[in-house]
């Protein structure tokens, strides 16, 4: 059953992205913004093969090679003829890689990917099947030796230096008496050449900390983010203000000299960039996939305005500052101001980076977000698509509950969404002292309302909230948010704005509170019983809010084991409508205001005593949630794979070009992605991941002798 989650089928689901409307409406100038963002985005997400695992620069490399030479229907009528049933084609990809026609021309070089990735790409071992770190997982953030006391280590040291870790990785090599010598590497395209002096030059040096040694360099990924500013230098010719311009300015900053500091000030720059027709953001963004829970992947998204669904979420807005006092924490744990945001719905052109979210609130900066704002997108056509749900595939339902999910899962999402970006995220103070002392709050008259007492702990200068919680921040944040959007669902006038009234707005919210408990349930997918922890921050949090709703009581939330049609193993979720706003919302209520507290006040104990409580998985009744587990395993839907679309610049103007929802159809858009530079791009990311192999070598995984 332990391997189950880890093997995918052949026939998994594949839906496109539908942006063609929203591209058609586009003016010539704005297409070629578009481009040039789309082109930046797609060559910076190659990073991110580089900040998964050793074999991942190597896996694309081979596929890429693959389907240049041939295309999927060439090489499956390719592999036919060579003796392969059609079963076999999808299913001994050893002997289709050696038998095409990219091996045919170039036989020592294709071998040789297949040999270093082959193995490591189908491999179960314990610790090659998710992403970790030391003997937990594998993760190339930092090197293979590395344990959670070196990540502690180079945390402390980064605040120390008052460096970000958003765009480092981390080197550890042990020397001929057992020392460790640490490397912290900044992304960047210069490296270790003299530069005009930047706020980055001064920080390239060695350091002694705590006793170690510390070595500051950059040049991390530096092809490839060449290429993106190559691209970001061509945008701004098409900008559409000057905040654009000097947004991609400072991004062009920040990736050749690899300082955070220009990427705040281009994000700066893009708060103030009101309601823009092409939206976009770029950089080392989302820490969710770093085992310590600091530092970014990169990601590039560009997107295309939605002016009806966004008018609603301007709506949503304007009644902001109103519906924060409905929150359960005092005012005095709010921000001073509610600094105005953009929040639109967009339809994604492009998104390169790991996944695709429904939608994002950004920039994660803290200082930025207190003091300058932040922005809100919707990704309508993201959630036309990833979360569509067929009725013979809802798990864990009672039938009389199924056609009403199918019906308003849509509206209730938009409704969660939107509440979970602007007033979740968008919501809530961090108690600081800054450096010259001076504190953000009322010492003498601020009172923590779970103790009654003055404020004990806060934020020093340096210190951020993913520093300070490091492992469970993302997840914490992101329970925080889904757990604002449930409590705010309840009011009439956050229904009223989306358009639903009466009956309808009592189904949008029982719906709304059903599929949060449902994705609880389903969440236990991405629980690793083995290493006792978490491999999602999203699914943790559901988790979270599911145990807070069924410790409520009063038969609120029910799971009832089961056998389904088939013999198998099977369950029911059962909430009781008529309890959602006398026994859920006092019990959230409850939650959300020490969620709060907590955060505001960084007290790092007290947060993860109370969320890893209630992120435990054991098989302790009533629930039994290790055991259902498995039937969760046995049950689950693999996720959807999503095919993009590109754009192809034909003499000045901008073409789009779309592909087939399917296996094929993604494979073509990938090919058509790079036309002129795929093999140059498959020799840099396999010369990328060559240099550093020597970290992730061996059974002990411990560079020595070099440092």
């Amino acid at each position: 059953m332990a391997d189950t989650q880890y093997i995918l089928p052949n026939d998994i689901g594949v839906s496109s992205l539908d942006c063609r409307e929203a591209f058609r409406l586009l003016s010539p100038t704005e297409r070629l913004y578009a481009h040039h963002l789309s082109r930046a985005a797609w060559y910076g997400g190659l990073a991110v093969l580089l900040q998964t695992s050793p074999e991942a620069p190597y896996i694309y490399a081979l596929l890429s090679r693959l389907f240049r030479a041939q295309d999927p229907d060439q090489l499956r009528q390719h592999a036919l003829a060579e003796g392969l049933t059609e079963e076999e084609y999808q299913e001994k990809l050893e002997r289709v890689i050696l038998g095409s026609e990219a091996a045919q021309q170039h036989p020592e070089e294709v071998r040789g990917l297949w040999q270093t990735c082959g193995e490591l790409m189908f491999s179960l071992e314990p610790r090659l099947r998710h992403l970790g770190l030391g003997k937990e997982g594998i993760t190339t953030y930092f090197s293979g030796n590395c344990t959670m006391e070196d990540a502690k280590l180079a945390q402390d040291f980064l605040d120390s230096q008052n460096l970000s870790a958003y765009n480092t990785r981390l080197f550890k090599e042990v020397d001929g008496e057992g020392k460790p010598h640490y490397e912290v590497r900044l992304a960047s395209v210069l490296g270790s050449e003299p530069s005009l002096d930047s706020e980055v030059t001064s920080k390239l040096k060695s350091y002694e900390f705590r006793g170690s040694p510390f070595q500051v360099t950059r040049g991390d990924y530096a092809p490839i983010l060449q290429k993106v500013v190559e691209q970001l230098e061509k945008a701004k010719a098409y900008a559409a203000n000057s905040h654009q311009g000097q947004m991609l300015a400072q991004y062009i900053e920040s990736f050749t000299q690899g300082s955070i500091e220009a990427h705040k000030r281009g994000s700066r720059f893009w708060i103030q960039d009101k309601g823009p027709i092409v939206e976009s953001y770029i950089g080392f963004i989302e820490s969710y996939r770093d085992p310590f829970g600091s530092r970014g992947e990169f990601e590039g998204f560009v997107a295309v305005v939605n002016k009806a669904m966004s008018a609603k979420f301007e709506r949503l807005v304007a009644s902001a500052e109103q519906l924060l006092k409905e929150l359960p924490w005092p005012p005095t744990f709010e921000k001073d101001k509610f600094l105005t945001p953009d929040f639109t719905s967009l339809d994604v052109l492009t998104f390169a980076g790991s996944g695709i979210p429904a939608g994002i609130n950004i920039p994660n900066y803290d200082d930025l977000r207190q003091t300058e704002g932040f922005k809100n997108v919707s990704l309508g056509n993201v959630l036309a698509v990833a979360y569509a749900t067929q009725r013979e595939k809802l798990t864990f339902l009672e039938e009389d509950d199924k056609d009403l999910y199918i019906l308003w899962k849509g509206p209730s999402f938009d409704v969660q969404v939107g509440l979970h970006e602007l007033l979740g995220h968008g919501s809530g103070k961090l108690f600081v002292q800054d450096e010259k002392g001076a504190f953000n709050f009322d010492q003498e008259t601020v009172i923590n309302p779970e103790t009654g007492e003055q404020i004990q702990s806060w934020y020093r200068s340096g210190e951020t909230w993913d520093s300070k919680f490091s492992t469970i921040a993302s997840s914490y944040e992101e329970c925080r948010a889904e757990s604002v959007g449930l409590y705010l669902c309840l009011h009439p006038q956050v229904l009223e704005i989306f358009g639903f009234e009466g009956a309808d707005a009592e189904d949008v919210i029982y719906v709304n509170w059903l599929n949060m408990v449902r994705a609880g349930l389903l969440a236990l997918e991405f629980y690793t019983p083995e290493a006792f922890n978490w491999r999602q921050a999203h699914m943790q949090a559901r988790f979270v809010i599911l145990r807070v709703l069924l410790e409520a009581g009063e038969g609120l939330v029910t799971i009832t084991p089961t056998t389904g049609s088939d013999g198998r193993p099977d369950a029911r979720v059962r909430l009781d409508r008529s309890k959602i706003r006398s026994v859920g919302k006092p019990a959230l209520e409850r939650f959300l205001r020490r969620l709060q507290v907590l955060k505001s006040t960084g007290d790092v104990a007290g947060g993860r005593t109370l969320y890893k409580g209630y992120a435990a998985v054991t098989d302790a009744p009533p629930e039994c949630f290790l055991t259902l587990r498995d039937t969760v395993l046995l049950r689950k839907e693999s996720r959807k794979l999503i095919v993009q679309p590109n754009t192809r610049l034909e003499g000045s103007d901008v073409q789009l070009l779309e592909y087939e929802a399917s296996a094929a159809g993604l494979i073509r858009s990938f090919s058509e992605r790079f036309p002129e530079d795929g093999p140059e791009l498959e020799e840099i990311l396999t010369q990328l991941a060559t240099a550093d192999a020597r970290f992730w070598k061996g059974p002990s995984e411990a560079p020595s002798g070099q440092a």
